[in-house]
């Protein structure tokens, strides 16, 4: 848990002037793809009502029961900024470690834009870097060019991509970094989030829709989606809510 992971936002609609590295190999798409799931830090951060404990620890085991193989379990930040993550020492003690799966948490950085950044974090030993659009303002047109910029500096295999759905352009981002070759998405569970500073910003890419998508595509995940589909039930239920999954949604009416 104390491997270091950095998400670095990214406000993709303004990189399209970025130096771009050949595209011609896009089209293909990996075989396998690992996903970060961040629906219990990213997710349930900004909930103005106090998630208790105990629900927390609960939607964390039935994700990994899910087959996640990455759960971002909590953030080390101050109460005073984030009363949500006030608990993280207790959520870590009290969830089940599974093997095979890693509980990272998030350890704030410096703010910090481009792909000078990213070198400098790769540089100082960060194993991978996410790049988010965490306003959810991008285009695929926009990811393209940015992961262009961004690979010159660093290894296509260190990095991530951590898209928000505010303008219902996450999976085509998504989709546009896997015919890249990026093979780590971060997500959230029944689309949780948002974002404090962007006014109107949604949630993160709902992880049952990604799965849904990577299923159609052939690419394996690891990941039941039925458990998975219980599991956003489960914390939507609980903070008294409608998932944001659009497959979510369509099952309930099946």
């Amino acid at each position: 848990m104390a491997a270091m992971r950095m998400v670095l936002p990214q406000r993709l609609a303004g990189l399209a002037s970025l130096r771009a590295v050949s595209t011609s190999s896009m089209g293909t798409f990996p075989n396998r793809v690992k996903i970060v799931e961040v629906g219990p830090r990213d997710g349930l951060q900004n909930e103005k009502n106090i998630v208790p404990t105990p629900v927390k620890i609960k939607l964390i085991d039935m994700l990994s029961e899910a087959g996640l193989p990455v759960i971002e379990a909590t953030s080390f930040v101050s109460p005073k900024w984030i009363p949500q993550m006030a608990d993280h020492t207790e959520v870590l003690k009290g969830i089940q470690k599974f093997p095979g799966i890693s509980y990272p948490v998030l350890v704030p950085n410096w703010k910090g834009f481009e792909a000078a950044v990213s070198k400098r974090m790769y540089s100082m030993g960060c194993y991978e870097i996410s790049l988010g659009d965490t306003i959810g303002v991008g285009t695929p047109g926009a990811m393209r060019d940015m992961l262009s910029a961004v690979m010159h500096e660093v290894p296509l295999a260190a990095l991530a991509v951590h898209c928000h759905d505010t303008y219902g352009q996450a999976l085509a981002n998504t989709l546009m970094a896997l015919q890249m070759g990026v093979t780590v998405v971060d997500s959230s569970v029944a689309g949780l989030g948002g974002c404090p500073y962007a006014q109107g910003a949604s949630g993160n890419l709902a992880t049952e829709d990604l799965v849904y998508m990577l299923a159609g595509l052939g690419i394996h995940t690891g990941v039941n989606i039925q458990k998975l589909l219980e599991a956003g039930d489960f914390i939507c239920q609980a903070l008294n809510r409608k998932s944001s999954s659009k497959v979510a949604q369509a099952s309930c009416k099946l």
